[in-house]
């Protein structure tokens, strides 16, 4: 990624770059009852922001947000998705941008591409936060996971990228679900509403829940989970094998 930066920075026409787009990733990342999002610090400027970039223009925008994706957590084929397309006038402040410019020694002339207006196609994924390396980059002191009810200050619209991200993906969950790869090949039913009410943020009714699971026709049960004593042992259920939920990319 060090040497994507340098390619843009020193780029002052943008050449080998589609003009006026950019992409902004949104990396849920969930484990044990925590739902947290992947965020930058850039360097020597006290911004926070989402993992993004832009497109080359000899690549897909759908490669161009699996080249962040993979760059930011070393993962690769897992589940990424196109939500939105963020575009009003008044997302464009150039002023972030020539900061993190500034704060590596470069003082970018005013008609540098990369201060003019973009309108940003945004994505979001869901994954194992405990699988990922995040990965900062050399403008980037740090690559983290946080908390979404503790993010720092985020530059630009990026709360509201992260807050229409989060409202896709808890409307879509029931859809989504088997492509998030994100239960044992063999859980239980608690196991997948705790998922549920991590994501949706609430606490669920255990006999409505498991109604409305198996009816969606995604499950098998299989098998008793042994516990010691029999007659508490909860089922274990695992994804049908031949419902298949594709990406829409």
């Amino acid at each position: 990624m060090s040497k994507e930066f340098r390619r843009q920075e020193g780029n002052v026409e943008g050449i080998g770059f589609l003009p006026g787009l950019a992409i902004d990733t949104v990396i849920f990342g969930f484990h044990d009852s925590q739902l947290k999002v992947l965020l930058l610090e850039y360097k020597n400027t006290g911004l926070y922001a989402l993992p993004g970039g832009f497109v080359h223009d000899d690549e897909d925008v759908n490669q161009a947000a699996r080249r962040v994706l993979q760059s930011r957590t070393t993962l690769s084929n897992i589940y990424l998705e196109q939500f939105y397309v963020f575009g009003d006038l008044s997302r464009y402040d150039p002023t972030p941008l020539k900061a993190i410019m500034e704060a590596r020694g470069y003082i970018p002339p005013a008609d540098h591409w990369l201060l003019k207006r973009f309108v940003s196609v945004g994505y979001y994924a869901l994954v194992d936060f405990t699988k990922a390396i995040p990965a900062p980059d050399e403008i980037s002191d740090t690559c983290n996971w946080y908390s979404l009810n503790e993010l720092p200050v985020l530059m630009q619209d990026h709360q509201q990228i992260i807050s229409k991200a989060l409202q896709t993906l808890q409307r879509d969950l029931d859809q989504k679900l088997i492509g998030f790869n994100l239960m044992t090949e063999e859980f239980t039913m608690g196991d997948l509403q705790s998922l549920y009410e991590t994501i949706l943020n609430k606490k669920l009714i255990r006999a409505a829940f498991q109604r409305k699971m198996l009816g969606l026709g995604i499950l098998e049960r299989i098998a008793k989970k042994w516990t010691g004593g029999a007659h508490k042992a909860p089922y274990l259920y695992r994804f049908i094998s031949d419902k298949t939920f594709v990406e829409n990319n």
